[in-house]
């Protein structure tokens, strides 16, 4: 039985690379409000917590083979938290927003860090983390305070680019030059119906399709843009198609059976391959000759299958187009793929590095001087700026107490900072009042 997986056809253009800009939902601000009822004179602050912003989700789906829904929508944002209500009533938490990714999607860091590769389906990565709720004023309440008027404002949500890589999950790759009969193939072994014609760069797009060996064995089997030399360094689609070989384990290197020198565009291929990444030259290949229909080829069959037998590699002679030797084809690649499934289940993991968590003091900071500018870095107290009301002189007031008490007032002075210097707190600029 053949099935077809091919869903690009009509697209005009490879599309397997994507940024995106993602940010979280920002924290709900919390109340300062007290209660106000008729028989309760001294009702006290009853300010209610803001919500949680909403998170953002990667979620690698079956249902998509491309990153092309990115092309005209780069920007995603999640809902963020309401705001705390009096009657000691929080806010509500901001829906999450979930990003459907295809099976196979690697994520990059914007400085090329890989942070998660995407091989099943409802894998899913948090890639941007929720605001938390500011407290509301019920929080403030002391024996010296009984009435705050302070309220946290909502910690922003995490904002950040995030880069998509798209490589296909197929067992085995087409490989070889442009317009050497790989599209045929493919047709001639499954029911996928890629675009064929007599010219290079055909295949624009990666075509798949899953072909039966047998009763009980089948393998995807994928059609990728083919190479030109340069390939390694981005000429041509060179690293649209190498990206996608490598999730492969076995190769059908394919070669066109009428050129002046099939030997060197065998070598020309694998050169590509070594200079993008050695490990696919471990990978086993079965090299066929293609176009045997043709008087050209038939003529030069015995010269070509004696030089690469001396090369130390079995070949076929094989037309695509009258489907002469496919089989043989198909079931040497499906050998070798057992063969390579095999050696992948008894490879030995490897264990896990021991990580020993050394967690670091949440109030932990350091203090940064930047010419006539300090800036103070540290998690804790870089949140406790950011959430605290600036136009509230007594939420100030409160934060000038919590900066003494970290340590963070002694750690300024102790660095030279004066009345009417620069102080940075993450994003916040402050003009230190004190000394």
């Amino acid at each position: 039985m053949l099935e077809s997986l091919d869903k690009s056809a009509g697209w005009h253009m490879i599309f397997d690379e994507a940024t995106i800009h993602v940010r979280a939902g920002d924290g709900g601000n919390g109340k300062a409000s007290f209660r106000r009822e008729k028989f309760v004179p001294l009702g006290g602050p009853d300010g209610g917590d803001g919500g949680r912003g909403g998170s953002v989700y990667l979620v690698a789906d079956h249902g998509l083979n491309t990153l092309l829904h990115f092309r005209y929508r780069r920007r995603f944002k999640a809902e963020s938290g309401g705001p705390g209500r009096g009657s000691q009533c929080h806010g509500a938490a901001g829906a999450n927003l979930e990003i459907k990714v295809p099976v196979g999607t690697v994520v990059f860091s914007p400085d090329g860090e890989a942070i998660a590769d995407l091989m099943e389906g409802g894998d899913r990565l948090m890639v941007g983390r929720g605001g938390k709720g500011g407290l509301g004023n019920i929080h403030f309440t002391t024996s010296t305070n009984q009435a705050p008027r302070i309220a946290q404002k909502g910690e922003q949500g995490e904002e950040r680019d995030v880069k998509l890589e798209l490589r296909l999950i197929a067992d085995v790759g087409l490989l070889g030059y442009p317009n050497v009969g790989k599209s045929t193939f493919l047709a001639a072994v499954t029911r996928a119906r890629p675009k064929i014609a007599d010219y290079p760069f055909t295949t624009l797009t990666p075509n798949l399709g899953v072909a039966s060996v047998g009763e009980d064995q089948s393998m995807v089997i994928a059609d990728i843009p083919g190479l030109i030399e340069g390939a390694h360094a981005g000429a041509g689609l060179g690293h649209e198609f190498l990206r996608h070989v490598l999730r492969t384990l076995v190769l059908i290197h394919v070669v066109d059976g009428t050129s002046a020198d099939p030997i060197a565009d065998f070598h020309a291929v694998n050169d590509e391959l070594r200079q993008f990444d050695t490990d696919l030259l471990e990978k086993p290949q079965v090299v066929a000759v293609n176009k045997m229909d043709l008087p050209d080829a038939r003529e030069r069959w015995p010269e070509t299958s004696r030089r690469f037998e001396e090369l130390g590699h079995p070949v076929y002679a094989i037309s695509a187009a009258t489907g002469e030797g496919v089989t043989t084809v198909l079931q040497r690649a499906a050998e070798l793929l057992a063969r390579a499934r095999e050696e992948e289940a008894a490879r030995p993991r490897l264990e896990e590095p021991k990580v020993v968590l050394r967690p670091r003091p949440a109030d932990e900071f350091e203090v940064v001087r930047e010419g006539e500018t300090f800036r103070v870095n540290g998690r804790r107290v870089e949140r406790i700026v950011a959430m605290t009301d600036l136009d509230s002189p007594e939420s100030v007031d409160y934060l000038q107490r919590t900066l003494a008490r970290m340590g963070v007032t002694a750690a300024l002075a102790a660095e030279g900072v004066k009345r009417g210097d620069t102080v940075r707190f993450g994003s916040v600029e402050l003009e230190w009042t004190s000394g």
